[in-house]
């Protein structure tokens, strides 16, 4: 796929290094816009590649591997700026305990930013394609109509153009979504979906296939169009297209993000265009770069992250009413809360379906304590306790701000422990470089912040423990992190263990609120009795 090559205005310039300006603490990073022999630079409307100071994680690719191709694909690590995790501003007494009272509340923004950071994590650290022991259940607008599957990329009679991307990419077959959500997407005439699809299932490349498969290359104008929740994520998807379309050297590929300024008045001849909400709405309504009228393909990505911020939500609905009633619309969300849902049929006319009837994550094979406190110094000597009296393969150690996490950290290693802290003012292409350490057994204790609570499978992880119990931004028990945190253990057919420190009625308060929502006794722990913490090591 070749690059639109052109030049940029020092203004848009100084805007696109002003964007990547995310945090004071990060300090500005710097956008290179690459050279063309003779032509100036290349524009920020094609690809404006981001290069970040910090190491790639590199990764084989199996020629029969769906998942590793996806990996690839995905991950797009070497072309991602950083995306920083603002975390709740919350202070610790001196002893180290939250008062819920100071919690403030995160703006939609920050909200958004985790979710958006989570899912960039999510992509980053899949080594494989996710074991989805899930059945796909697939609704039907028309049940009457036959329900197609596919086991090849050659039933779906692509272009020549089309199959050899793939096969260029590395894929040999389709994975599991995809063997029904291919053929409905890629149906004459064009029909609208809804999936549920989690990071390392493919659905990019899927989607990717969709709207090159409807794109007519002679035509000059946008005829695809792609939502994104961040450029980061926009940028990603940017690269599959480029890879899966490099046989179709005429496609070409817009971004509509922040910082591109072009001419008023002047149409976009890319026949893509992939971009953030706020500036798709700029350009298909105020500035008129893009005729809406004529998309043929509306793309809308990671749905579930998307609302998180509410002018999202709006600026979508708002581009989809702009578009034509035959236009495919396609929904992807990795959840389906009730808000997911209505957001999605505001979206989506006369869907089909395809969701994940999920498997409920389990403590059936978890033995959980708590151990109470007076305070942070007699909860790390409680865990020196734990660590002197029982072999711990690798631990997960949550709390609830940075400085803590940053402080017990410290502390474990002057004690002699390989430690790896997580938190989230480190750039996402350095925690996956964290988790991809423990993963691989380099550090035997992972300190972190929420910002992994979801996404770590580790084999090894015998023990978690929360140094602080979740709570929510009112104070009240997080019961769904609690166990997104305590299910890192006691997977694989393993037996797990969760020791949870309690330092305060408020926390014990929390924990007795735990107990009764999963209705699981939680046993106490004396630390200072070795024969009792053994007995729980058997």
């Amino acid at each position: 796929m070749k690059a639109w090559r052109g030049r940029v205005t020092p203004a848009a310039s100084k805007e696109l290094t002003s964007v990547s300006s995310r945090s004071a603490t990060s300090g500005p990073r710097e956008w290179r816009l690459a050279p063309v022999a003779g032509r100036g630079l290349i524009s920020a409307r094609c690809v404006v590649q981001v290069f970040a100071s910090y190491p790639t994680i590199t990764r084989t690719m199996a020629t029969d591997s769906w998942a590793l191709a996806v990996d690839e694909q995905e991950a797009a690590v070497k072309s991602m700026s950083s995306l920083q995790i603002k975390e709740e501003k919350v202070k610790p007494d001196t002893n180290g305990v939250i008062k819920t009272s100071t919690t403030a509340e995160k703006t939609d923004e920050e909200e958004k930013e985790d979710r958006a950071a989570q899912s960039l994590l999510n992509k980053l650290i899949r080594s494989n394609l996710v074991d989805n022991t899930n059945q796909v259940e697939v609704l039907q607008r028309d049940p009457n109509s036959p329900l197609y599957s596919v086991k090849s990329f050659e039933e779906l009679r692509l272009k020549p153009q089309l199959l050899q991307g793939v096969y260029a990419m590395g894929f040999n077959r389709p994975s599991k979504i995809q063997e029904n959500a291919l053929p409905m997407m890629l149906a004459e005439p064009p029909q609208n979906l809804i999936a549920q699809s989690q990071s390392g299932t493919g659905k990019t490349a899927a989607f990717v296939l969709a709207m090159l498969s409807r794109v007519e290359p002679a035509d000059r104008y946008p005829q695809c169009l792609c939502l994104s929740p961040t450029y980061e994520l926009a940028l990603q998807t940017g690269k599959v297209i480029e890879q899966m379309g490099k046989f179709h050297p005429e496609l070409k590929l817009a971004y509509a993000v922040r910082g591109n300024k072009l001419e008023r008045g002047q149409k976009i001849s890319e026949q893509i265009v992939i971009g953030t909400p706020g500036t798709v709405l700029d350009w298909c309504s105020k500035l008129r770069f893009i005729d809406p009228k004529r998309i043929k393909v509306f793309v809308l990505d990671e749905a579930d992250v998307m609302i998180a911020t509410q002018g999202h939500q709006d600026q979508s609905i708002r581009i989809q009413r702009m578009l034509p009633r035959n236009c495919q619309m396609l929904l992807f969300s990795a959840t389906f809360e009730d808000s997911v849902w209505k957001f999605a049929q505001k979206v989506v006319p006369d869907p089909n379906i395809i969701k994940l009837k999920r498997e409920e994550e389990t403590l059936d094979t978890i033995k959980q304590y708590y151990v109470l406190c007076n305070n942070r110094d007699e909860k790390f000597q409680a865990l020196c306790n734990l660590y002197g009296a029982i072999t711990i393969a690798q631990a997960m150690i949550f709390c609830h701000t940075r400085k803590t996490a940053s402080w017990l950290a410290a502390e474990l290693s002057k004690e002699g422990h390989q430690v790896a802290l997580l938190s989230g003012e480190m750039m996402v292409e350095q925690r996956a470089a964290v988790i991809e350490r423990f993963r691989e057994g380099k550090e035997k204790v992972l300190v972190t912040t929420n910002v992994c609570a979801r996404g770590i499978d580790v084999e090894q992880v015998s023990v978690v423990i929360n140094f602080d119990l979740p709570v929510d931004k009112d104070g009240n028990p997080d019961n769904e992190t609690y166990l997104h945190r305590i299910g890192r253990t006691g997977r694989f057919g393993k037996r797990g263990l969760a020791v949870n420190m309690v330092d305060s009625k408020h926390s014990m308060n929390i924990l007795n609120r735990i107990q009764e929502h999963f209705n699981k006794k939680i046993e106490r722990l004396d630390t200072d009795d070795l024969d009792e913490i053994e007995k729980i090591a058997n």
